[in-house]
């Protein structure tokens, strides 16, 4: 069974995976004037500038590493899903929901399996975690609900979807220019690239994030106007309310073309920053526990 097949396999439970394109698309309708998706259509060469300067990174960490990192993400993750769905609280949410919900545990529950091969093939051992902390869980008082701030089930998920798309991105580069790898045990993967690997996991958490932020009537997208933007997901070196982009600071006007002007919001949406592992780190560790 090669690669291909395995993410064949994720699309039964996600028909969109192989989409790159999530619903975070939609921040492209905000920026609100024909003139100015078209400066950015006209302006190719500068917004790859943007995208190399912006997300460089080093090679420093292996393939192993980065895939262990990934994987405390997806155990953590999956075993949250877990205890959702076990919860009384869960039964309150809509039929709807209900399915969200038990789809995206799917999701996860594939991820872990594939890394844990993806690492063993690899000749690495897989990272255990106890799972998600029952003392945090517990503090969630509803599966959902209109009051700012993580007291809900919903809201956790948000802030750890979030969390890992911005990990996720932090670490891509550390996979570039790795070689392709033929793993045949413990189950036969074929030829792999390790960034591509991560970045197919990577697309499917980010429609996560974006259904989960649907669900509580948030935009799709990190906006830099919503109820969790405090938290520490939100946070780091590079705040997601962040408007420079390779030294440019967006909403200055005649920065792509003269006289355009975009607004912090637009120029906050427009990119997800990325999270380095300490920053990771400092928000995972209190969510880990028995």
């Amino acid at each position: 069974m090669n690669f291909l097949n395995i993410i064949n396999q994720l699309a039964e439970v996600d028909p969109d995976v192989l989409d790159r394109l999530d619903s975070r698309r939609a921040v492209f309708s905000s920026l609100g004037t024909i003139a100015k998706r078209s400066t950015l259509a006209a302006a190719p060469v500068l917004l790859a500038s943007f995208f190399q300067k912006a997300y460089a990174g080093t090679n420093a960490g292996s393939a192993v590493d980065v895939f262990n990192y990934a994987l405390t993400l997806e155990l953590l993750e999956s075993s949250f899903y877990n205890k959702v769905i076990a919860s009384t609280l869960f039964s309150s949410a809509s039929a709807a929901d209900q399915a969200a919900i038990r789809q995206i545990a799917k999701h996860e529950a594939a991820h872990v399996t594939l890394l844990q091969n993806v690492i063993l093939g690899l000749k690495g051992t897989p990272v255990t975690i106890p799972g998600f902390s029952t003392a945090v869980f517990n503090t969630l008082t509803s599966f959902n609900g209109s009051t700012p701030g993580a007291t809900t089930q919903l809201a956790m998920a948000q802030l750890l979807e979030d969390t890992g798309v911005r990990a996720y991105k932090g670490r891509a580069t550390d996979l570039q220019g790795m070689a392709d790898a033929v793993i045949t045990t413990p189950v036969n993967l074929g030829t792999i690239n390790p960034l591509e690997a991560a970045l197919r996991i990577h697309s499917v958490e980010a429609r996560h994030a974006a259904h989960i932020r649907t669900m509580r009537k948030q935009t799709a997208w990190i906006n830099s106007d919503g109820d969790l933007d405090s938290a520490a997901t939100y946070q780091g070196a590079t705040p997601e309310n962040n408007v420079k982009q390779a030294g440019y600071d967006l909403t200055t006007a005649g920065v792509i073309t003269t006289g355009v002007t975009y607004s912090a919001k637009d120029a906050a949406a427009a990119f997800d920053e990325i999270l380095t592992p300490a920053e990771v780190l400092v928000i995972a560790t209190p969510l880990i526990g028995a």
